[in-house]
C-alpha cells in the first residue's frame, strides 16, 4: 500500500470547510499582509504557547534571523549551534553577522546538551542556540544555567517543537520557546501547524526585546516611513496567519495521533535490533514532528521501504560542520563524531496523524521483514 512520509492533503481533507472560510475571509477584506488576522494569530499563538509576547514574521529562518539582528553583533562574535540540524539554524547565525561554532549531539535524544555546549564557549560567545529537534525539547534547565553564569543570551530553535514540553527540576512544566531569551518558530507547511506557505514566530518574556524584533521585521521602526534601526521585510501575510487560525483548534489532537504512532511504532520495533527508535526522556513532551530511528544499512532499508511504496526521509545527510559554506570555519572529519555517525543512520517513518494504526503496522512489518524478524 503507498504510503507517503508527509500527506497534506489528508490533513486538508478533515479541516477544509474551516480553511476556506479563513480564506474567503481574507479575500473579502483585502487585507493581505499583517494586520488583524496576524494579530489574532499572535495573541492566540501566545496563550497557546504561555508566553506574554509573540511576533510573527515571514519563515522560520527569520524567526532565527530577528533576534540574532536585535543582538547588534560585532565582527568576530560568535553562536554556538548543534552540528546536526537543518541548515537554517547557522545560516541565520552566518547572515546576522555571527561566526557559528558547531557542537555535537547526544546520540539518543539528537539534541544539544550543556555538555556538549560548554568546550565551545568563549569570551567571543554571545548566544546559544539549542535545536529542540524532530519535536523533543533540548535539556534547558543546564543549558540555561550555563548561559546565565556568563552572560549569554539562548534562542530556542523550536522550529519543529510547537507544542513540546518538558518538566523542570522545580516540578514546573515549561513550553518549548518559554524558557530562553527567545524562541523561535516554523510554519513551513510539513510543520505540525504548518501553514500555505512559509511563516514564522518569535516567542519573548521581555517586552524590550518584542519591541525590537517587531521593529526589524517591518525595515526597522514601527511608524511608516520613520526607521529607528536598519531592518528587513519580514511580515507574516494574512492569508498565513488565517490558515494558522484555523488549523490551531487541530493542534493538540494531531499531537495526540502523532504519539499514538511513535507509541505503535516503539512497541513494534522494540525487539529489533538492527533499528533504534528514539528516546523520549521521562517527563517531556515529544510532539514527533518527525519519527526518526538509527537504522543499519539505512540505504538499504531505505530503497526496500521505497520498492514497497512508503516514503521516508533523512534528515540530515550532512552535518553542518562539514558543509562545504562553512569551509573556512576549519570544521573536519573525525571532530564531531556523533554528528557525523548519525547521518549514515538516521532514517525518518511517516508520522503524521491521519497516518491510522494499520498504515503504521505496515511499516513497522516492513522494516521487521527486511532484518528478518517475523
Amino acid at each position: 500500500m503507498p504510503i507517503p512520509l508527509i500527506d497534506l492533503q489528508a490533513q486538508y481533507a478533515t479541516i477544509r470547510p474551516d480553511v476556506d472560510a479563513a480564506l474567503r475571509r481574507v479575500v473579502e477584506s483585502q487585507q493581505f499582509v499583517l494586520g488583524p488576522e496576524v494579530e489574532a494569530l499572535e495573541s492566540e499563538l501566545a496563550r497557546y504557547i504561555g508566553v506574554p509576547h509573540a511576533v510573527s514574521c515571514a519563515s522560520g529562518t527569520d524567526a532565527l534571523l530577528l533576534p540574532l539582528l536585535a543582538m547588534s553583533p560585532d565582527p568576530g562574535d560568535e553562536v554556538v549551534v548543534p552540528a546536526f540540524t537543518f541548515f537554517a539554524t547557522a545560516g541565520a547565525a552566518w547572515n546576522a553577522g555571527f561566526r557559528p561554532v558547531f557542537a555535537d549531539v547526544d546520540p539518543h535524544t539528537f539534541n544539544v546538551t550543556a555538555e556538549a555546549i560548554e568546550p565551545h564557549l568563549t569570551e567571543r560567545t554571545r548566544a546559544i542556540i539549542p535545536v529542540h529537534l524532530f519535536g523533543q525539547m533540548a535539556e534547558m534547565d543546564p543549558i540555561q544555567a550555563l548561559a546565565d553564569a556568563r552572560g549569554i543570551q539562548v534562542i530556542e530553535d523550536a522550529a519543529q517543537a510547537l507544542g513540546a514540553s518538558l518538566t523542570l527540576p522545580s516540578g514546573t512544566v515549561a513550553s518549548a520557546g518559554t524558557i530562553g531569551q527567545f524562541g523561535s518558530f516554523s510554519f513551513f507547511p510539513t510543520k505540525n501547524l504548518g501553514a500555505f506557505g512559509e511563516g514564522g514566530l518569535i516567542t519573548t518574556s521581555d517586552p524590550e526585546l518584542a519591541d525590537r524584533v517587531a521593529k526589524l521585521r517591518v525595515h526597522g521602526g514601527r511608524q511608516m516611513y520613520h526607521h529607528e534601526m536598519v531592518g528587513t521585510n519580514s511580515r507574516l501575510h494574512s492569508l498565513q496567519a488565517a490558515v494558522l487560525r484555523a488549523k490551531l483548534p487541530s493542534l493538540d489532537s494531531w499531537q495526540a495521533g502523532r504519539r499514538a504512532n511513535a507509541a505503535m511504532y516503539d512497541e513494534m520495533l522494540e525487539d529489533v535490533p538492527e533499528v533504534l527508535p528514539p528516546t523520549r526522556l521521562e517527563g517531556y513532551g515529544h510532539v514527533y514532528n518527525q519519527y526518526t530511528v538509527r537504522a543499519r544499512r539505512r540505504d538499504e532499508l531505505r530503497a526496500a521501504l521505497a520498492d514497497d511504496g512508503i516514503g521516508t526521509g533523512v534528515y540530515y545527510p550532512v552535518p553542518l560542520h562539514l558543509q562545504a559554506c562553512f569551509g573556512e570555519l576549519g570544521g573536519r572529519p573525525g571532530t564531531l563524531p556523533v554528528s557525523e555517525s548519525l547521518v549514515s543512520e538516521v532514517l525518518s517513518l511517516p508520522v503524521y496523524p491521519e497516518l491510522g494504526p494499520e498504515r503504521v503496522a505496515h511499516v513497522a512489518e516492513r522494516i521487521r521483514a527486511f532484518y528478518g524478524h517475523p
